[in-house]
């Protein structure tokens, strides 16, 4: 029954921005965790951001911290990904993945999603000039 679509994907030049949504439905994101994913041709899906819908709470890796912004709007359910400096090796699919309502601690666990996390089909990023 939950639902997520993710939008926002586009074809950029390198050193530019996009603002990647998530819209979530058929579930309440109260003490939950969403996560985004991204997953370059041919490699493998990695985790890069994740985001505690009670406290706010953010997660990031290294490879994206201090250019990717992972933010909320439960009113609407859904939360963004602000990607700036964008680099060719940001190219690929970005997924993004909700856990239960009750499990925040998803995004301390990233591998929860990959094992019982409800996930969208994804949206594609092109950074090339």
């Amino acid at each position: 029954q939950v639902q997520l679509v993710e939008s926002g994907g586009d074809l950029v030049q390198p050193g530019g921005s996009l603002r990647l949504s998530c819209e979530v439905s058929g579930v309440t994101l109260d003490d939950s965790a969403v996560g985004w994913f991204h997953q370059a041709p041919g490699k493998e899906r990695e985790h890069i951001s994740c985001i505690t819908t009670r406290d706010g709470k953010t997660y990031y890796q290294p490879s994206v911290d201090g250019r990717f912004i992972i933010s909320k709007d439960a009113s609407t359910g859904t939360v963004y990904l602000q990607m700036n400096n964008l680099q060719p090796e940001d190219s690929g699919l970005y997924y993004c993945a909700t856990g239960p309502p009750g499990a925040p601690w998803y995004c301390r666990f990233y591998s929860s999603f990959e094992s019982s996390g409800s996930w969208g089909k994804g949206t594609q990023v092109t950074v090339s000039t």
